[in-house]
């Protein structure tokens, strides 16, 4: 039983993680419908960013997670101005989203194989290799601090949506964006702002695998697969869903490499994808759309 929990703990810290990770994927496609392929793909840059902060200057990579936040917002709500105006009026708006946030991904993974190599990089902040121990259960520092970082930054998130006038803006228009427009939210803004938001998330995402997990250019296209069960289990565009939905398939995810094989551990998450698209496609939270 002991070593049942011990597990559960584990899966439980690395779901936070993926929560994270998950949170502006699900964000961009709640506002603006956005299925953004190359978003772990920034959550790799934002790794490379956080590394090369610490090999340079010392900082830490909970530290660099602040420094990165506001870099990649920026980046996030220039990179919208530059290539998606020319989109909002397409009846495939969607469709056509995915097209180019493909083709950025393999920008993306081109241009870092080519300045920062392809080798696998880590951060080593010192406690990386520490733990906590209560009793015959033990928490590795380096998830716990991550834990906290994800839970910190999705609150400030919830809050953000729920308690701020953009907020109001962001939730009318998940909920109908024509709608939002005739009732005067400025939609371009909105829209903009939330693209930026969900790519300052990417890189603080970046912070924290970047002492979690080794990682390299091409490293992003094993997590996207794994962001999109999230997202899809948890219902496209709910924030709650890709928690829930990330704490569920991780501990799911953890068991399964502990009592059968690491092997079949991603296959927790495509057989969630699947299952979820035959029985619910709208996932847990999501809702059922209308003809």
């Amino acid at each position: 039983m002991s070593q049942f929990l011990q597990v559960v703990i584990l899966g439980v810290l690395l779901g936070g993680v993926y929560a994270l990770m998950a949170s502006g994927l699900t964000l961009l496609f709640g506002v603006m419908r956005v299925v953004n392929i190359a978003h772990a793909a920034f959550i790799v840059l934002g790794a490379f960013f956080t590394f090369f902060l610490w090999e340079s200057i010392g900082l830490d990579p909970l530290l660099g997670m602040l420094v990165a936040l506001p870099v990649f917002f920026v980046f996030g709500a220039l990179l919208y101005r530059i290539l998606f105006p020319r989109l909002e009026g397409s009846p495939r708006f969607s469709e056509m989203t995915v097209l180019l946030t493909f083709g950025l991904a393999f920008m993306a993974e081109g241009l870092m194989a080519y300045f920062f190599t392809g080798i696998f990089r880590q951060t080593a902040p010192s406690y990386q290799v520490d733990a906590f121990r209560f009793g015959s259960f033990f928490v590795p520092a380096a998830q716990f601090y991550a834990l906290l970082g994800s839970m910190v930054l999705l609150v400030a998130l919830w809050a953000f949506i729920n308690f701020t006038h953009t907020g109001y803006g962001i939730r009318a228009t998940m909920q109908n964006r024509t709608a939002a427009q005739i009732v005067g939210v400025d939609v371009r803004r909105v829209s903009i702002i939330s693209f930026g938001v969900g790519m300052a998330l990417a890189g603080a995402a970046g912070a924290l695998v970047s002492f979690l997990f080794p990682f390299f250019p091409a490293r992003h296209w094993q997590w996207i697969a794994i962001l999109l069960s999230l997202i899809v289990l948890g219902g496209l565009g709910s924030l709650k869903g890709a928690v829930v939905g990330a704490l569920t398939l991780a501990v799911v995810s953890s068991l399964v490499s502990q009592y059968t094989s690491p092997v079949w551990s991603p296959m927790v998450f495509y057989g969630a994808l699947f299952l979820i698209l035959l029985v619910r496609p709208q996932g847990l939270f999501g809702k059922q759309g209308r003809i």
